[in-house]
Parts: C-alpha cells; sequence; structure tokens
C-alpha cells in the first residue's frame, strides 16, 4: 500500500508534497555543481562532486551537468587515469562576463546592444566602466545619467578615443 500524499516540503527544501525528493531544475542545479567546484581546493571527479550535492542525485546526472557546463565553458576537465577531473573556469564575476559576452555574441547588431547597454549604466557603473577603460571622466563614451536608456545622440559614439 502506497499511502496518500505525505504533507507539505519540509522547510529545507528536500521533499515534495509525495514525500520523494524534490526535482531540481537544470540551472539549479549547474549553480550548484559551479558553487561545490568553486570551494574545491584543486580539480576534482565526478563522484566528488556528487558526494559534494548529496545523496539524491545519480552519478550520470552529475556528469551531464558537468558536460554541459563544460560546453558553456564554465568548467574544464582534464584526463585523470580513466576518468576526469573537472574544475570551475572562472570566479563567479568571470562565469557572469561569459554569460554577457554570450549574449552579446548572438546578436545581429552588436553595436546597438553595446550602446543600449552603456547608456543605460547607472553614474557609478558608469564611472567604474571609464575607470576599466582608462576613459577620461568627460568622455562620452557612454553616457549614463538622467536620460539613460534614451537613444544616444547622434555622434555621441564618436567622442571616445579607444
Amino acid at each position: 500500500m502506497h499511502g496518500g500524499p505525505k504533507g507539505p516540503e519540509g522547510p529545507d527544501g528536500s521533499g515534495g508534497p509525495d514525500g520523494r525528493p524534490r526535482r531540481r531544475g537544470q540551472g539549479e542545479l549547474e549553480s550548484q555543481v559551479l558553487a561545490v567546484l568553486r570551494q574545491a581546493p584543486e580539480p576534482v571527479t565526478a563522484a566528488w562532486v556528487q558526494e559534494r550535492l548529496g545523496g539524491d542525485l545519480a552519478y550520470t546526472t552529475v556528469m551531464t551537468i558537468l558536460t554541459r557546463l563544460q560546453a558553456k565553458k564554465a568548467v574544464t576537465r582534464e584526463r585523470a587515469g580513466r576518468s576526469f577531473e573537472w574544475r570551475a573556469a572562472s570566479d563567479e564575476a568571470g562565469l557572469a562576463a561569459l554569460r554577457m559576452r554570450k549574449v552579446l555574441d548572438a546578436e545581429a547588431d552588436r553595436e546597438a546592444v553595446l550602446a543600449r547597454f552603456v547608456t543605460a549604466l547607472s553614474a557609478d557603473d558608469e564611472r567604474l566602466l571609464r575607470d576599466l577603460l582608462g576613459l577620461p571622466e568627460d568622455s562620452e563614451a557612454g553616457a549614463g545619467g538622467p536620460d539613460a536608456g534614451a537613444e544616444p545622440e547622434p555622434g555621441a559614439e564618436s567622442g571616445a578615443e579607444g
């Protein structure tokens, strides 16, 4: 006899209403795997990652997530005997930058996307970008400010020196 539902999900989110382990989404699993890899002191095996994530995940699931992350260039692997050892390709900031770059690379009008992005920056972010690019404070390369997000004025993009 199976019985009825066993009650609501636990406060830790580990169980579903029917008492079975809650199914995690692909994005959530990828984030958890990356977090485990970033905490690892050195490159680690998929079994090591599986152990750190908890016992309800199959080894094949962990391998699938690692392979997907490798395809996204978020992790790297090196042969170690008959298996592989995995490591995060970058820290969180580097991975966020990679995602931003992929979005930009997927757009047909790269210049328009960059222009919209830069003109929508807050004043603090604009200042940070200028510092990172070595631009003078009065350069018109990115005009955040009160009308951030508005169409750039004609000729505004030609004011920056590269």
